[in-house]
């Protein structure tokens, strides 16, 4: 399992990286009062975005390698620790300071994932998923998604936007991460052949891309406090939904809820003060400007 665990903390890393870069480009092009199909292509058209792609793929090919190792209920949770890392990556590359709030926040979200995640003590369960459950996966994950936008296209910029759009990326980044740990199951039991010819493979390319796609509009639509949380234990908490059932993993509960509740709490309450950190704000999201020529 620790394999799996630094191969999921590098890929958070590289993450953050693709954060700092991809989220400081999506605030150089207008803001849109509905969903922007074009809004991929104008970030295209900056250097910054574009690096910020090749550390999603280096990102990508990390938590592939974690989830081949690990079970999603462990690997995907991890990725809580990118805003932090986002955060000291920024401070690194952009200079600026990390208050004593943003310091706090950092200690809450890692001890409360590592509360949570000790008190659940997830199994690993199998490496493939029978359709009949990818179905039912698939259609819940995708009505959630539809109804979050719907919701975020019905409000104006602000904050339920954002935390509406964030949703809808949570879930979508989790169904993505569920995809690729089944095709990676298709890699390493039939090679490259296989992996090109199973459905998952490009179901959680399409489903990345949608997730991409989702996370730049809720940067868009309002404060980094309403978004970031909702994204963050969203994330941790589809995955896990989706590690026990897709994959028959297992987590502790009884009386063992407790401190795992106190972790989801305590992750929560860090995400929410990080966010409020200034350097987070300017790292993350940065001001909205006009376009750029």
């Amino acid at each position: 399992m620790w394999p799996a665990v630094l191969f999921a903390l590098l890929a958070a890393a590289s993450n953050a990286l693709a954060t700092v870069l991809q989220r400081r480009a999506a605030r150089t092009v207008p803001l849109a009062p509905g969903l922007r199909l074009g809004l991929l292509v104008d970030l295209l058209h900056r250097a910054v975005w574009l690096g910020g792609m090749l550390a999603v793929v280096a990102a990508a090919a990390l938590q592939a390698l974690a989830l081949s190792l690990g079970a999603l209920s462990v690997v995907q949770p991890l990725f809580v620790l990118e805003l932090p890392f986002a955060l000291l990556i920024g401070r690194l590359l952009l200079g600026g300071r990390v208050s004593r709030e943003g310091w706090t926040g950092v200690g809450l979200l890692v001890a409360g994932l590592g509360t949570a995640l000790a008190a659940a003590a997830p199994t690993v369960g199998t490496t493939h998923a029978p359709l009949d459950r990818w179905i039912g996966a698939l259609v819940a994950c995708g009505a959630v998604i539809v109804l979050a936008v719907g919701v975020a296209l019905r409000r104006p910029a602000g904050a339920v936007r954002a935390a509406a759009f964030g949703a809808s990326t949570a879930v979508a980044y989790a169904l993505t991460a569920a995809l690729m740990k089944d095709a990676t199951h298709a890699w390493q039991h039939g090679g490259p052949g296989e992996f090109f010819l199973t459905w998952q493979t490009y179901g959680f390319a399409a489903v990345g891309v949608l997730a991409l796609f989702l996370m730049e509009n809720a940067m868009q639509s309002g404060p980094l406090t309403a978004s970031q949380p909702v994204l963050t234990l969203g994330d941790a908490l589809v995955s896990l939904s989706l590690g026990v059932t897709l994959f028959d993993e297992r987590v502790r509960t009884g009386w063992w809820l407790l401190p795992e509740a106190l972790g989801v709490a305590l992750v929560l309450w860090g995400a929410v003060r990080l966010s409020r950190v200034a350097l987070t704000q300017d790292v993350v999201s940065g001001p909205v400007t006009a376009a750029r020529p």
